[in-house]
């Protein structure tokens, strides 16, 4: 269906205003379906994300800094999300002890095992939106997103 259709305007968009209409309609399209996957680990996509950084660091601790830039929605409260998951014992936190301003944050077993839980429910749901596209069509997609993001 045409972003046209989908909100209702007869007015003519030019390319530039449908490219970005059509990103923040798909955006929100993919966000509701994932936090539909997320809603039964009562965790938010930024929490997620987290969890899935800790994971990456491979048993190693990761400080609010570092999670903070891999973050995928930058204006993320770190702390804030990271006290949620301390909450829930998917994570533990503890000072540095190089440096005592630092905080040191690593994945519980808890929230590598959610995380295994999540991994195959998060490629179905990948698999989901893509299943209307062929590899040569993922990969192009890709390309010309990268490509408009990074001017």
């Amino acid at each position: 269906m045409k972003i046209e259709d989908i909100i209702k305007t007869t007015a003519v968009l030019n390319n530039s205003n449908r490219i970005i209409l059509n990103v923040m309609y798909t955006e929100n399209v993919i966000n509701e379906k994932f936090n539909e996957v997320l809603k039964p680990y009562e965790l938010s996509g930024e929490q997620y994300n987290v969890l899935r950084i800790l994971r990456g660091q491979k048993g190693n601790p990761a400080n609010m800094s570092v999670i903070q830039e891999r973050m995928i929605a930058k204006t993320s409260n770190t702390t804030r999300l990271v006290d949620k998951l301390l909450l829930k014992e998917l994570v533990t936190r503890k000072v540095c002890p190089e440096n005592r301003r630092k905080i040191e944050v690593l994945i519980t077993q808890k929230g590598l095992n959610v995380l295994h839980e999540l991994d195959p429910k998060v490629t179905e749901h990948g698999n989901y939106f893509s299943k209307n596209l062929n590899d040569e069509e993922l990969e192009q997609l890709n390309t010309l997103l990268e490509k408009y993001r990074n001017q």
